[in-house]
């Protein structure tokens, strides 16, 4: 440090030390003889040089600062003053305005424009995100160049936002905006007949539910979803963390929701839950982010004034639309298990969501953490069979560290989670049914890396509900507490709505619930330190002389460390009253909810009711599951080369422990050589339909590999084999297990090939399968969840399933002809046969 430096050093101590302030020189220069030596003689050891030095640069801080503080009050009161603001950073057009439609929204949909020499695709599919409504205004997915935005424009996809307007228009609901929501999707359809592939949609934290919502009411409309740090599971959390759970309890319900919107007279005011999330973390709220600002302030003024810009721009909520929210979501945790149904008697169920879904969440968020982002996934489940035989492909991917706002705001997580969501959304398409957990590595660190497309890998691991519980952490316990919140809740706004409610609604005005809103702490921190501000007025010319003549001190200066050390400190006090707080709330509402006598008191002790019953399936599903059973196992033995190289494609992937863009490309390759013309839909429904068909007989359905082929003349099988061999290429070369599988397919394959020893072909053979005649086209998918295919065989093989044993080569080849048949002829047998009497009665027989 400087102050113990040899006073002597003429470039450790400037002779200007004392003589620059009142001399006023700009240029840091003094003439005046003999200054370095008094200064060394009055302080050898450089402590006063060190204080003034200090005390100099934190006054020009604190001008600074306070005119950073007014430009933020100025950029507060200008944004509000806008009819329509957002903090997007890039141009829009509007397309769509929710206002006109039926049932009138506050909603927008608008079309992203890429900044100059940004290329777009047409050909590529279309990107939308939607934006939170929790308080904040819209454009958080898109306001700087490494955004979700940013990083969508960049890989060419035609882009789309849907924003909102400060206030919500009379009578506005929740299901207004998720039918909203879906007609702006069908008009983005509209717009790109060139393509057959749905858009993709990201719903970033409160928008991921609302999206899961509309998915599931019309899921025709939607591509792959990536749900970001969006809460869907809200009693779901790991005791010590995730306090904001605690909330509804420790309020008695959601009768203060009803009186805050009360109070704004029908309207709620989107700075109450600002300042909510803001109590999660005191020190950075009242203490951390302002002394960053404070600490860097010739570096930090830009970036810190647009985030403001956007955490300061309160909306308004229609009071029936946070109700709703808070009585169904937040409290009642209706959304997981299926229990809410629309105003026109339609169910919210998250099964019937037919597209891929990826849960992007955190461990470092204390908003969304990954129990709530993940727990609806153990809710609506029993186990991955069950997930299957649904349909659906649920991908989520845990962040070790980032904050809630950092999963859709920073700029290393765009660049690299984002980016490679984004790059990999056609393979998540195409992945088969299941449940898997995604880890990024960087691309150099792989094996056969110089395949790789970008920076990062994208891989993709298997995973069963118990790996999953891992992260959410499941207690039948605590289920029992917030169900005896939700039945108090429900108490207690009856008592409000009888007692107190009349006589509010009475006395406010909308004048006064404006004036209440005005005077809101977070709206008046804004305001008082801006130009209407009369103190204020002095600070532009104060900052602007400081700027012209600043005098930074250097980090290793005695006093600026004592003050690092401070807020240190400071910090780690407010940090200690936060977990005191917390843990005290989590301890005052374990003890008061988990009493019997309270349970008792509302119905909810024994076995009077179950409170977070998993939804059944209802006799329509089950009747489906079997009527598609049977339709599968008839389409075992049909079909032609194209089925047989598509299921042998599959299982030798299958063979894998996990998968990535490799196997991706080797997909790609197959579509591009197999069937070039197919529609990526159609594609994904023959992949889907084989991987069907392996799950639920994987044995019969690698024996009727040979039937498939039938017909096939020793050119064809080779090109068959040829294929496969040049797509299993496409990407490095196979893992052990997956080449031994490939092995097992060539000899099936081989027992295809014309017998020698005869010289006419039989009369039932079919004819020549060849790439160019086929036409035979994948079934169509079906809305309702398809086949529960894991009563035959419990073991997965899809491409991305765990590993696997492979299937006895003897079994697979055991001739089924009569025991006096020579063994030359029965093993040049062109069909190989059930294995089994059993299997044979299942089959129904060719038509």
């Amino acid at each position: 440090m400087n102050f113990l430096a040899n006073p002597l050093a003429k470039t450790m101590f400037p002779a200007n030390a004392f003589t620059s302030a009142w001399l006023k020189q700009q240029n840091d220069s003094t003439a005046i003889p003999g200054s370095e030596a008094i200064a060394t003689l009055f302080d050898p050891f450089g402590f006063g040089r060190a204080a003034f030095g200090y005390w100099r640069d934190s006054m020009e801080r604190s001008v600074l600062y306070l005119d950073v503080m007014r430009e933020r009050g100025n950029q507060y009161l200008e944004h509000m003053e806008q009819t329509k603001p957002n903090v997007l950073g890039f141009d829009t057009e509007v397309l769509m305005d929710g206002r006109t439609l039926p049932r009138p929204t506050n909603y927008e949909l608008l079309r992203v424009l890429p900044h100059e020499g940004t290329e777009i695709d047409l050909q590529k599919r279309p990107f939308v995100v939607v934006d939170p409504r929790a308080g904040h205004g819209p454009g958080i997915g898109g306001f700087k160049p490494d955004s979700e935005l940013g990083v969508a424009l960049k890989a060419g996809h035609p882009c789309y936002f849907i924003g909102f307007l400060p206030f919500p228009e009379p009578g506005q609901t929740v299901e207004d905006v998720v039918e909203s929501e879906i007609a702006f999707l069908r008009h983005v359809i509209e717009l790109h007949p060139e393509t057959t592939e749905k858009p993709m949609v990201v719903g970033n934290c409160q928008a991921g539910w609302q999206i899961m919502m509309a998915a599931a009411l019309e899921p025709d409309v939607f591509g792959p979803i990536l749900i970001a740090g969006a809460p869907l599971s809200y009693w779901a959390g790991e005791h010590g963390k995730a306090p904001m759970r605690y909330t509804g309890g420790m309020a008695g319900g959601s009768w203060i929701t009803a009186l805050t919107s009360d109070i704004g007279d029908g309207l709620f005011d989107g700075a109450w839950l600002v300042q909510n999330f803001e109590r999660l973390n005191p020190a950075n709220t009242y203490w951390k982010k302002q002394y960053h600002l404070y600490d860097n302030i010739d570096t930090e003024a830009g970036r810190y004034l647009d985030f403001e810009r956007w955490w300061g721009g309160h909306v308004v909520l229609g009071g029936e639309e946070i109700q709703y929210i808070v009585d169904n979501l937040f409290v009642g945790n209706r959304l997981s298990t299926a229990q809410l149904v629309t105003h026109d008697g339609r169910r919210i169920d998250l099964r019937n969501v037919r597209s891929p879904v990826v849960v992007f969440c955190s461990r470092g968020d204390d908003i969304t953490p990954p129990p709530q982002a993940l727990g609806w996934i153990r809710d609506l489940y029993a186990n991955t069979d069950d997930i299957i035989a649904n349909e659906q492909t649920i991908v989520y991917c845990q962040h070790d560290t980032t904050g809630h706002l950092g999963i859709f705001v920073s700029g290393s997580v765009s660049r690299k989670e984002h980016t490679e969501f984004t790059a990999n959304m056609d393979y998540i398409d195409v992945l088969p049914p299941g449940l898997y957990e995604t880890s990024i590595s960087p691309a150099e660190k792989g094996e056969d890396a110089e395949l790789f497309e970008r920076d990062y890998l994208l891989e993709f691991m298997p995973r069963n509900f118990e790996e999953l519980d891992q992260a959410v952490m499941h207690k039948p316990e605590d289920d029992r507490r917030f169900a005896t919140v939700a039945r108090i809740s429900e108490i207690n706004l009856g008592m409000y709505r009888l007692f107190l409610q009349p006589w509010l609604k009475a006395i406010m005005t909308p004048e006064a619930a404006r004036l209440i809103r005005r005077m809101h702490p977070i709206r008046l921190g804004y305001k008082l330190l801006s130009d209407r501000n009369p103190l204020s007025v002095p600070l532009p010319v104060m900052a602007e002389a400081v700027r012209k003549n600043r005098h930074p001190v250097s980090k290793d200066n005695l006093f600026k460390t004592l003050e690092t050390m401070g807020s240190d400190q400071l910090v780690a006090s407010l940090n200690a009253m936060r977990d005191l707080r917390d843990s005290s709330t989590e301890k005052m509402f374990m003890d008061i909810y988990g009493q019997p006598l309270l349970q008792a008191a509302v119905g909810l002790y024994g076995d009077a009711h179950v409170h977070r019953r998993r939804p059944g399936a209802e006799p329509e599903h089950r009747r489906f599951i079997e009527q598609r059973q049977e339709e599968l196992r008839e389409k075992i033995a049909k079909g032609s080369a194209h089925e047989a190289v598509m299921r042998s494609l599959i299982y030798v992937l299958g063979g894998a422990p996990a998968t990535d863009e490799r196997n991706f490309k080797r997909l790609r390759a197959s579509r591009a050589e197999l069937e070039p013309g197919i529609e990526l839909s159609d594609f994904k429904n023959l992949v889907r339909e084989q991987f069907f068909i392996l799950k639920l007989d994987r044995e019969q359905a690698l024996n009727s590999l040979p039937t498939l082929l039938a017909g096939s003349s020793n050119d064809d099988v080779d090109g068959y084999i040829s294929h496969l061999e040049h797509v299993f290429a496409a990407s490095g070369d196979l893992s052990e297990h997956a080449a031994e599988r490939f092995a097992q397919i060539k000899v099936l394959f081989d027992k295809a090939r014309p017998r020698k020893s005869v010289a006419n072909k039989p009369a039932a053979s079919k004819p020549t399968a060849s790439k160019a005649a086929s036409t035979t086209k994948p079934a169509a998918k079906p809305k309702a969840a398809t086949a529960k295919l894991a009563e035959t065989q419990t073991t997965s093989s899809a491409p991305v399933a765990k590993e696997q044993p492979v299937v006895n080569e003897e079994s697979v080849v055991k001739e089924s002809s009569p025991k006096s048949a020579a063994t030359s002829e029965s093993a040049s047998e062109p069909v190989a046969k059930p294995t089994s009497t059993t299997r044979r009665k299942k089959t129904p027989p060719k038509r």
